[in-house]
């Protein structure tokens, strides 16, 4: 239930003032109301406030999208959800740091409130999320898109795992594809998904065939034909949780954190310990930072819980500046570069040369460097992008597999190690916490686990005639029957001759039906 719903506006006749405060009225339906009875008021957006007990409620309140809408699509997400109480639950205690500021941002844009459900849809709220398609944070911004919303990414920061620049942003984005959809919401959701481009496609296809252009008429992608389900699945499940067997965990409807200016770069931890809070809460409520540091160059604030906002302002107000990183002296010795030094305290060049004033890129063997670095042991900063990455690589892997740990050359790639070890792209980048995209650099360490060679173990060959389809390639075909491109190619010398395959060409293939 509400608590509070207070109303003010200068009364031009007191009768209509009095009927409207009848009733809850956001802003924008009194300026339709007043409008459309012919009443006119001066109201001011600043002066109606509306606080619920519960988030869910508040995000119910600003639903927008018809959800009366029902279909096997609607139905199927509908079940998965329903029988996934932990899920629920999961993403109730993922989501309570950020809802109430999400709400906030998509009341401000009278914009759907199914919008704030969007990133269950994305990542669970999991911050830390990264896709195969190279998309982060808990909207899934791919870095292109990152950049053309202003979401800085760099060795330091990630803008795009930022809660409050990536929530802009991605309401900022979907505004501005309902626009370009002439106020279709399920389509801006859908081009969020595949892009504007994917789906005017789409719509022109249909026009051409004199079919329907709505969302649900549209031959989309898989994955977007289930995306916009999915959303209005949960939204009639957060509406009525128990008419599908499930309940919410209730999240208060209050303000979860709190922005702290630094005034400059500060390591985590010592925010942790400042607000006597846990590193990891820290690392959830600021996961855009990628290392063990604010930025060098800012933004320099960061976010605390609220509770911990008066300690934390306290003792940051009596940390001298000096003290809120740890300053280390090191000696340069024969060989050493700035490279080499940044990697080994966990910097980078650039930091090196504006804590120094050096000028270029050259140093030289007793030159002392300050050296901005960590207060604890790089283990301790479990969230830090190094930190996720080796738990990732750490992880054992099910079957009959041995670990091989594979050093990056020069004019290597993700498809050449991945062939030569036998096996898939995507297996190598899932592996490294990677995504196929990704580029690699020399010197760099892949994870790669492979089948343990077993003395005796049977072999079954059979010999295949595969028939070509359209959209088949030499590298889809090895990797769907698990066989080395090389082996491939000779087996067909003569049918590969051309650069590309054709649709009903027929190769031949030795298959060990045993793998």
């Amino acid at each position: 239930m509400k608590r509070l719903t207070l109303i003010i506006c200068t009364i031009v006749s007191l009768a209509g003032c009095a009927s409207i405060t009848q009733k809850t009225t956001t802003p924008t339906e009194a300026k339709r109301s007043e409008a459309e009875a012919g009443v006119l008021y001066d109201w001011q957006e600043q002066v109606i406030v509306s606080q619920y007990d519960d988030i869910w409620e508040r995000i119910i309140a600003a639903y927008q999208l018809d959800l009366s809408v029902d279909n096997e699509r609607i139905r199927s997400q509908i079940q998965w959800y329903s029988k996934h109480q932990s899920y629920m639950d999961r993403v109730a205690d993922r989501g309570v740091r950020y809802l109430h500021f999400i709400s906030e941002q998509i009341e401000a844009r009278d914009v759907p409130g199914e919008l704030a459900l969007l990133p269950i849809v994305e990542s669970a709220f999991d911050p830390f999320a990264y896709s195969h398609g190279r998309a982060s944070g808990v909207w899934q911004f791919i870095p292109s898109t990152g950049r053309d919303f202003g979401l800085r990414q760099d060795w330091w920061y990630d803008g795009r795992r930022d809660i409050r620049a990536a929530t802009e942003a991605a309401l900022k984005y979907l505004y501005a594809l309902q626009r370009e959809f002439n106020g279709d919401w399920l389509l801006a959701l859908a081009a969020y998904n595949s892009g504007a481009g994917t789906v005017r496609k789409a719509i022109r296809t249909n026009k051409k065939k004199g079919k329907a252009t709505d969302f649900w008429a549209l031959d989309l992608p898989r994955e977007t034909r289930d995306y916009v389900p999915k959303l209005i699945a949960l939204a009639k499940i957060i509406r009525d949780p128990s008419d599908y067997g499930l309940t919410l965990k209730p999240l208060s409807d209050e303000p979860y954190f709190a922005v702290v200016n630094t005034g400059g770069q500060i390591d985590l931890s010592q925010v942790a310990a400042l607000a006597d809070a846990d590193l990891d809460e820290i690392y959830k409520l600021n996961p855009g930072y990628n290392r063990w540091a604010t930025h060098p160059d800012g933004p320099h604030e960061v976010l605390v819980p609220v509770q911990q906002q008066s300690v934390f302002e306290d003792q940051l107000a009596s940390l001298p500046a000096q003290q809120r990183v740890k300053w280390q002296r090191y000696s340069v010795k024969s060989g050493d570069s700035l490279i080499t030094i940044a990697r080994q305290f966990h910097t980078t060049p650039d930091v090196l040369q504006d804590a120094n004033n050096i000028r270029g890129n050259i140093i030289r063997a007793g030159q002392q460097l300050l050296i901005p670095s960590a207060f604890r042991n790089q283990e301790s900063y479990t969230q830090s992008v190094s930190q996720r990455l080796s738990r990732i690589k750490s992880l054992r892997r099910p079957g009959n597999t041995d670990k091989v740990e594979y050093q990056v050359r020069s004019g290597d790639s993700f498809w050449g190690i991945a062939r030569h070890h036998d096996v898939t792209v995507g297996e190598l980048a899932r592996w490294n916490g990677m995504a196929p995209g990704d580029p690699i650099k020399p010197g760099q360490t892949l994870v790669i686990w492979t089948q343990k060679a077993t003395p005796g173990k049977r072999e079954v060959i059979r010999k295949i005639n595969y028939r070509v389809r359209s959209g088949d390639s030499l590298a889809r075909i090895s990797q769907k029957f698990n066989v080395r491109m090389s082996d491939l190619k000779r087996w067909n010398a003569n049918q590969v001759k051309n650069k590309y395959l054709q649709p009903g060409q027929t190769l031949t293939l030795y298959v060990d039906v045993m793998r």
